[in-house]
Order: C-alpha cells, then structure tokens, then sequence
C-alpha cells in the first residue's frame, strides 16, 4: 500500500454513533472510519471499508477525553 490518502484533523471528522466511530467522506462513496479504541491505542490511520484508501488522522492523544463521546 502507498501512502496516506489525506491527513484530517479528529475535530474535523463526523461522530457517527451507529457505527461508533469517527467518519470521514471516501472519494469511492463510503466512509474512512476510526473507532475510540483505536485513537486510544495510539493508531492514526483510518480506513474505507469499500476500498483501499486510508487517512492519516491527526489528534492530540491528551484531547481524546473530550472528543471522544461519554461511554465509548
């Protein structure tokens, strides 16, 4: 795989509580996603489930206590 796609801010992505996860539009129609578990895991790299693209998310790990929603 080559590189990122795009680097998005955390703030900048959708909270999507179905999915629980943060979401951003893919060019291929579906949504690069990263949950909770992952940003509190250090990982940076969302992912469309529909194709091979990824994002680069950007965030300060001290931040999350406040971006993330209460009980995920």
């Amino acid at each position: 795989m080559g590189g990122s796609y795009d680097e998005v801010d955390l703030e900048d992505m959708d909270w999507n509580a179905e999915m629980g996860a943060f979401t951003y539009q893919c060019p291929c129609g579906d949504l690069f996603f990263i949950t909770p578990d992952d940003l509190r895991g250090g990982e940076e790299i969302g992912h469309c489930p529909s194709c091979s693209l990824v994002i680069t998310v950007v965030y300060d790990a001290e931040d999350l206590v406040k971006i993330i929603p209460e009980g995920f």
